[in-house]
């Protein structure tokens, strides 16, 4: 065998049938031939790492492992991987499951393999637990369909489960709507689950756009549209159901079955071996079969039964209940054939219990012990929001924090000044914040433990001592309720470009720069907080250059400006040459010069050292400086270039 080590097959041979040790021993050949050198035989000795072969060696050989050849072995059958679970530790519940896992070849025949799983629930009253306890997959599965039910003239809609003698209810969170044989069933989540949690439905998923567009619940559907499951996030789930002081009940069925030609590898000692344990009850068996799916040994009576007393000739019959006589009957019986097989069959019962949540947050607005603290003073004293919220106190920040709070789906990020502006991870939630002398941010202590705590966490994150001041703009716009009276070249940006399109429209019948799809995407991350690094600066210079130099039509400045012969000019030259014609060469070269130091920095990793440092000059970036300045010096000098040339143009 090359190499490869014989003593695997040892410990498999105590465990496998002498076919699958054979096939094992194929998949150690095989792989052999190809070369692996590092391969053992020991990688095939599970039977999902078998059907994982088979699909290889189809692929590398073109030779297919028949299904009968991968039979599973008795703990497929016993799920004890499944029965050690519990729902309730779960991160996503099922509501409702009609779920084919897996299914292999044609029942009756070798080769077969089916697993599935359903579930079905009801929410029902703490209170009215134990006479719920006496529910079970009969009662409350997903063969159930739902609809109203009047009851002596009682009106019961079909969201309401009613049970036991007392009528206590209990209600359905997902509800089917049948249509017809056609049209295929839809699943409802519940409009009162929906309400209550602000949840949206984008296709088959419901998020929160209150918590940053989480997923909730989600319906798994099959390639034909049929849905087969439909779960919700135990966290949201938990917290409604302490709302509605309810608890879910859960009944569950799942079923591990195969047809084979030997069944030895099944040593139960009784058939069926039943266990009922905690409200499980799991059922193995072994049954004989005859190949087609009949029990073997086991005949049907055929009856066919025919009426005599018909005129096949009269155009409109009219045809009384018939007589004895006016009958036939014949009948025979079909004894089933075929070679003999066996159905190996494992099912699981299970009913469970979701508890409620100790808390409801979201809907009944529970007030939640601090989980998140911040550093407060050069002590590294740390704070949550029970002494925050009622303090006159800042926070400082490492700048990552704005783009990890304004570029998530939700997130904003506005400029009221120079160094301050508004930033939040979920609409409605802003946070004002300032930008202090070494560049980190600060915050209102009081503003920020108010939050939510999904999105304290964010800020928890990157949260630091204090190192500088506040920020100057902030203070003076928070305490001396007098605000600067700056600008941000974040938010001017947008505007000198809108302002360059009418100018040259008004003036040459064409707009400076063209319009793409990822503009409004482009200018949303030009803002100073890219510049967290060497790297993402050089990124924000990438995007300032698509905004400018990339954007700009050249092809319409040609038909005022025109290179000399022989010469080819790029967009920034034909900006530079269009400016000219309305002052000075030098003037115009002065003007367009940051542009063409932007859009060489997008290429700075091609420059040498000295050329890079000339780069820099071109728009005026200190390098002493941290990454965030120098992310506002590369906008300052965009904006302030185009600007200029605004100005020039307008002239």
């Amino acid at each position: 065998m090359d190499g490869f080590e014989l003593l695997p097959f040892i410990s498999v041979a105590k465990q496998w049938q002498s076919k699958k040790i054979l096939l094992y021993f194929l998949a150690v050949r095989d792989a052999t031939r190809i070369g692996n050198p590092r391969c053992r035989a020991d990688s095939f000795a599970l039977v999902k790492e078998f059907e994982l072969y088979a699909f290889w060696r189809y692929m590398r050989f073109g030779v297919s492992l028949s299904p009968k050849e991968i039979v599973m072995d008795q703990s497929w059958f016993e799920m004890r991987d499944v029965r050690n679970r519990k729902l309730d530790n779960g991160v996503w519940i099922p509501l409702r499951a009609v779920n084919t896992i897996d299914h292999q070849g044609r029942y009756g025949y070798i080769g077969y393999r089916e697993e599935f799983f359903g579930a079905g629930s009801v929410a029902v009253p703490i209170q009215s637990r134990n006479e719920v306890n006496e529910l079970n997959w009969s009662s409350i599965g997903p063969h159930h369909p739902h609809h109203c039910d009047i009851q002596e003239g009682r009106y019961i809609p079909s969201d309401i489960y009613e049970f036991g003698q007392e009528n206590i209810s209990g209600i359905h969170l997902v509800l089917e709507q049948h249509y017809n044989s056609q049209d295929v069933p839809e699943w409802h989540l519940h409009q009162d689950f929906i309400i209550v949690l602000n949840l949206k439905r984008e296709n088959d998923t419901w998020v929160a756009p209150d918590e940053g567009y989480v997923e909730v619940a989600r319906l798994h559907r099959t390639t034909n549209g049929t849905v087969f499951l439909l779960e919700v996030r135990a966290d949201h789930l938990k917290d409604y159901l302490s709302a509605r002081s309810m608890a879910l009940y859960i009944s569950c069925y799942r079923n591990r079955d195969e047809i084979v030609d030997d069944a030895s590898h099944i040593v139960w000692t009784v058939n069926p071996l039943v266990e009922d344990q905690n409200g499980d009850r799991w059922e193995g068996r072994v049954t004989e079969l005859h190949e087609g799916g009949d029990l073997y040994g086991t005949s049907m009576a055929v009856m066919h039964v025919s009426r005599t007393d018909v005129d096949f000739e009269e155009e409109v019959p009219n045809l009384e209940f018939p007589k004895d006589k006016d009958v036939r009957l014949q009948s025979w019986v079909k004894k089933h054939e075929g070679r003999k097989l066996y159905r190996v069959q494992g099912e699981l019962w299970r009913n469970e219990w979701i508890e409620p949540g100790d808390l409801s947050v979201r809907i009944r607005r529970d007030t939640s012990p601090p989980t998140v603290f911040f550093i407060t003073d050069s002590k590294g004293t740390h704070e949550s929001k029970a002494t925050l919220v009622g303090a006159t106190k800042w926070l400082w920040f490492r700048p990552g924090v704005i783009m990890s709070l304004a570029h998530r789906r939700g997130g904003t990020l506005r400029w009221y000044s120079k160094d301050t502006g508004a930033v939040s991870c979920s609409l409605d939630c802003g946070v004002h914040f300032g930008i202090n002398s070494i560049g980190l941010v600060t915050g209102f202590a009081k503003d920020i433990a108010s939050l939510p705590d999904w999105q304290q966490k964010i800020w928890a994150g990157y949260n630091i001592g204090p190192e500088a001041r506040v920020s100057d703009e902030l203070l003076a716009a928070q305490m001396r309720a007098m605000p600067p009276n700056t600008k941000a070249p974040e938010e001017l940006l947008p505007v000198v470009i809108t302002r360059l399109n009418n100018i040259t429209l008004d003036r040459y019948n064409f707009r400076l720069f063209r319009e793409h799809a990822d503009f409004e995407k482009v200018l949303t991350l030009s803002h100073r907080f890219r510049a967290l690094d060497q790297m993402t600066l050089l990124g924000l210079a990438k995007d300032l250059a698509r905004l400018t130099a990339d954007s700009i039509d050249a092809a319409a400045i040609q038909k005022v400006v025109k290179p000399p012969a022989g010469q080819k000019w790029g967009s920034l030259k034909f900006l530079e040459s269009l400016v000219a014609t309305r002052t000075d060469v030098k003037d115009a070269r002065s003007a367009v010069g940051p542009l063409f130091g932007i859009y060489e920095l997008r290429h700075a990793d091609a420059h040498l050292a000295g050329q890079f440092d000339e780069i820099l000059k071109l728009v005026s970036i200190d390098r002493s400086l941290s990454f965030v300045f120098q992310g506002y010096q590369l906008l300052e000098a965009c904006v302030s270039s185009l600007t200029r040339i605004a100005d020039i143009l307008e002239g």
